[in-house]
C-alpha cells in the first residue's frame, strides 16, 4: 500500500519504470550525437516509428499471435506436466523414488542441446518448438512444487489430522495451500524460461512469428525491426510476470509481507 506521506522523489526512486526510462534516454542521446551509428543500433525514436508502422500494417500483430500461441501451448504443457510430477514425487516416497531421479537427469541436460534430437523426431514444424518450451518449463514447476510440499509444516499436518481430515482433504486444504508460494515461484521461473526458449525455438526454420521477423531483419540489417521484436519479447516476459504477481497477491493475501509495496 502506497504511503500518502511519501514525497514525489521518494515515489519516483521506488518506481519500477525509472531504470528503463533512464536507459532509453542515454541510448537516444548517444544515437543523436553519433556515438551509436544506425547500422549498429537504431535510436529509440526510430524504433518507435518502426513499431507504429508494423502495427498499422498488421505485420507485428499477426506474427505476435503466432509466437504467443507457441509459448502458451508449450508453457501449458510444461506447467501441467511439472505439477503432476511434483505432486507424485512430493506426496509419496515411492513417487519420489520413481520420478526424482529422472528429473535430476533431465536437469543436467541443457534443453538447447535437445533441439537437434527434437528436429529428428518431430521435423522442423511447430512441434519441436513447442516441445522445447514444454521440456524447459517443466523442471522449475516440478522442483518448486516438490520442495513446497515437502516444506509444509508438520505441525499443521498433525493438527489437520486431529480434526479428522482424510488424505484428500489434507492435500486439498493443507498441503497444496502450504506449497502454493513455492509453486508460484516456480511458475515465475517457468514463464521467464518460456520466453527465452521461444527466442531460441523460433530460430528453427520459422515461417511466421517474432523469430521469423528477426531473421528477415538480420538479412537486411534492419536493426530497428530486430529491436522492436526484442522489445515485444521483453514485454511478453514482463506481462507474464505481472500476471503471476497479481495471482500471487490475490492467492497469498493472508501471508504477512516483510516489505510493503
Amino acid at each position: 500500500m502506497t504511503n500518502p506521506s511519501s514525497s514525489v522523489p521518494q515515489r519516483l526512486l521506488r518506481s519500477r519504470w525509472l531504470s528503463p526510462i533512464l536507459l532509453l534516454a542515454v541510448w537516444e542521446g548517444a544515437s543523436r550525437v553519433g556515438l551509436i551509428p544506425d547500422h549498429v543500433l537504431t535510436a529509440p525514436s526510430q524504433v518507435l516509428l518502426t513499431l507504429i508502422a508494423m502495427i498499422r500494417s498488421g505485420e507485428l500483430p499477426t506474427n505476435l499471435i503466432v509466437s504467443f500461441g507457441r509459448a502458451a501451448v508449450g508453457l501449458g504443457i510444461g506447467i501441467a506436466a511439472g505439477m503432476v510430477l511434483g505432486l507424485v514425487a512430493g506426496l509419496s516416497r515411492q513417487g519420489e523414488a520413481l520420478v526424482d531421479p529422472l528429473m535430476q537427469i533431465k536437469r543436467t541436460i541443457p534443453v538447447v542441446a535437445l533441439a537437434p534430437l527434437f528436429i529428428v523426431w518431430f521435423g522442423i514444424g511447430e512441434t519441436p518448438k513447442i516441445a522445447l518450451i514444454a521440456f524447459a518449463t517443466l523442471f522449475p514447476v516440478y522442483l518448486n512444487l516438490y520442495n513446497g510440499i515437502r516444506g509444509v509444516d508438520k505441525r499443521l499436518v498433525e493438527g489437520a489430522l486431529s480434526f479428522g481430515l482424510n488424505r484428500w482433504q489434507l492435500i486439498a486444504h493443507v498441503i497444496l495451500p502450504g506449497a502454493l508460494p513455492s509453486l508460484l515461484v516456480g511458475l515465475r521461473y517457468a514463464l521467464s524460461i518460456a520466453i527465452v526458449l521461444l527466442v531460441i525455438a523460433e530460430q528453427i526454420n520459422a515461417s511466421a512469428g517474432l523469430g521469423f521477423l528477426i531473421n528477415n531483419a538480420r538479412d537486411f540489417m534492419r536493426t530497428d525491426i530486430i529491436v522492436v521484436c526484442l522489445m515485444v519479447y521483453a514485454l511478453l516476459g514482463l506481462g507474464a510476470d505481472l500476471i503471476v504477481r497479481a495471482i500471487e497477491n490475490r492467492a497469498l493475501a493472508w501471508r504477512p509481507k516483510l516489505v510493503e509495496a
